[in-house]
């Protein structure tokens, strides 16, 4: 099988992939670099290519499980649906990086420049990316369940539906950051900075009317004026009680006087009655938290 070596990148190809990471690691030794190489589907996990010059090279669906690529410059790389998890990347340059979809489980990017990569869909539990620098980068949709955040620069990020819950975010910047539909659940957020102002999804003040799904039931809720309201990033909110109003099946043809709720905390729906929580936690960023959940919107209840 040929393989040729034009400029110092290494260029091969797919049948050669999972033999590769002997010669890649020889040719970094000799003083080669791969820019834009084409590394797709390659086997490196383990590789050492610490400080290895990667820019805009292939590396699509390549296998990076536990490889040392810290301080590496990766700048533009093509890594989407890569799998990276346990990969040590701490102060590596992914500027501009395509990290769509790829397996970042447990990765080392702490102080990595992640600056503009695309990290949509990507699986970042459990990630170090303490200091990272995540200025204007794609995190839509991303895992960062319990990835340690702590002092990272998320100005202007896109972190819409991204998965935080447990993530610590103590002493990030957020200004600018797109927070729409993020699950910040239990994470901490002591000490991070300018976070965006999100209003929350109900009215702040007097009553009003709300819906709530239990099961294959749809109930109508009149919140009361000195009740606690909350909601987190989405439309789902919160209170600390609630008179039913109605409830019905979800064609609204069907009447019943209670239904019963062991979802949670165990509770009674009646009509006519006030219901209340077990507790309420008024800490909007835990949205599935104690409280009475509601939707404003019948429809979005009805999703749910």
């Amino acid at each position: 099988m040929e393989i040729r070596t034009i400029t110092g990148s290494i260029i091969y190809d797919s049948e050669t992939a999972k033999n590769v990471k002997e010669l890649i690691e020889e040719s970094l030794k000799s003083g080669a670099n791969l820019r834009g190489a084409d590394l797709r589907c390659a086997d490196l996990s383990g590789a050492h290519l610490r400080g290895a010059d990667l820019s805009d090279a292939y590396l699509r669906g390549a296998d990076l499980r536990g490889a040392d690529i810290s301080g590496a410059y990766l700048r533009c790389a093509n890594l989407r649906g890569a799998n990276l998890r346990g990969a040590d990347l701490s102060e590596a340059d992914l500027r501009g990086a395509d990290l769509k979809s790829a397996d970042l489980k447990s990765a080392n990017l702490k102080s990595a420049d992640l600056s503009g990569a695309h990290l949509g869909g990507a699986d970042l539990c459990s990630a170090n990316l303490r200091g990272a620098y995540l200025r204007f980068a794609n995190l839509r949709g991303a895992d960062l369940g319990v990835a340690i955040l702590i002092d990272a620069n998320l100005r202007s990020a896109d972190i819409k539906s991204a998965d935080l819950r447990g993530a610590d975010l103590r002493g990030a910047d957020l200004s600018g950051a797109y927070l729409s539909g993020a699950d910040l659940s239990d994470a901490n957020l002591r000490g991070a900075e300018n976070i965006p102002y999100i209003p929350i999804a109900c009215p702040t003040d007097g009553e009003f009317t709300a819906w709530k799904k239990v099961g294959e039931c749809l109930i109508r809720l009149m919140i009361p004026a000195d009740a606690k309201r909350i909601s987190a990033t989405t439309n789902k909110c919160r209170c600390d009680k609630a008179l039913v109003l109605s409830i019905t099946n979800i064609e609204e043809t069907k009447s019943f006087s209670e239904v019963f709720n062991n979802k949670y905390a165990a509770t009674t729906y009646k009509v006519g009655e006030m219901v209340y929580p077990d507790s309420f936690n008024d800490n909007r960023w835990e949205e599935c938290s104690h409280g009475i959940h509601f939707f404003i919107n019948k429809q979005d209840a009805i999703n749910y």
